[in-house]
């Protein structure tokens, strides 16, 4: 991971680890792997089944839903059910949070340059 994309910055003495509930050191283990980076910027776009991700990223559905488990259980996805399919995005506070910091995602004890990200 390049500088341009992770910013790791000490933000004062005490710092609580959840920003918008999403645990930091969670957040950053399950970011720090460049294919859950690729799923993460699709999920921003678009809400997609392990079927539509693994097409589009052309890894392996098993691979597709071992890094959606961990990014649900970081915080950073949510689910629905929609029949027999699970279709995953990007957790609601954190696109808002996006949206209004120009596709930077601030995890409060890093930042996330959602722009930066190669394809």
């Amino acid at each position: 991971m390049g500088r341009s994309l992770l910013n790791c910055v000490r933000l004062g003495w005490f710092r609580d680890w959840f920003m918008d509930g999403v645990d930091c050191i969670a957040a950053l283990k399950a970011l720090g792997e460049e294919t859950r980076l690729r799923i993460l910027r699709l999920l921003f776009d678009d809400q997609l089944s392990v079927n539509q991700i693994s097409e589009k990223l052309q890894v392996s559905q098993y691979n597709v839903s071992k890094h959606l488990r961990i990014m649900r259980e970081a915080g950073l996805l949510q689910t629905e059910k929609n029949a027999q399919q699970r279709l995953y995005t990007v957790a609601q506070h954190l696109k808002s949070q996006v949206a209004a910091n120009s596709s930077t995602l601030d995890l409060g004890c890093c930042t996330f340059r959602l722009d930066k990200l190669s394809e």
